[in-house]
């Protein structure tokens, strides 16, 4: 079973040892840093809706080729914690295979210590997110040779 990406490996990790109210200022760092849509996923198109968020949550997932994965994120940006969970998983996903993102513990975010600092509702919304991405991950994968 291969592990998981070392770079969400050390954000988790980085989340997991800071001190609550740090906690809370590394979810608003995150959420600057999903990167936008490109033009032809604007308005949504192809991209599947994560109805378990509190807030409009967008996320496509792309197998490509060699195995690695690129995903797409959209949640508004007065959405500072849901979109938190959008950016933490575009960095630390960057790059990754889909049997590496196929590999992330399905409770990543009561790893990384949120359970402490937001509320169940937003971390459940989170781990929906996760699941989701991780079926049209496994979906498309399978239809590739390893």
């Amino acid at each position: 079973m291969p592990d998981i990406p070392p770079k969400l490996t050390e954000i988790v990790d980085d989340f997991a040892s800071a001190p609550r109210d740090v906690v809370l200022e590394m979810l608003l760092e995150f959420s600057d840093a999903v990167p936008p849509l490109p033009p032809e996923l604007t308005g949504h198109d192809g991209m599947e809706q994560v109805p378990e968020c509190q807030t409009q949550f967008f996320l496509r997932a792309e197998v490509q080729p060699d195995r690695t994965v690129r995903t797409w994120f959209d949640c508004p940006p007065e959405a500072p914690t849901t979109r938190a969970f959008a950016g933490i998983l575009a960095e630390g996903l960057a790059g990754a295979t889909a049997d590496e993102v196929l590999a992330v513990p399905d409770d990543l975010y009561q790893r990384m210590g949120l359970a402490t600092v937001i509320s169940p509702l937003r971390v459940r919304g989170g781990t929906a997110v996760l699941a989701r991405l991780k079926r049209q991950v496994r979906e498309q994968a399978d239809d590739r040779p390893r």
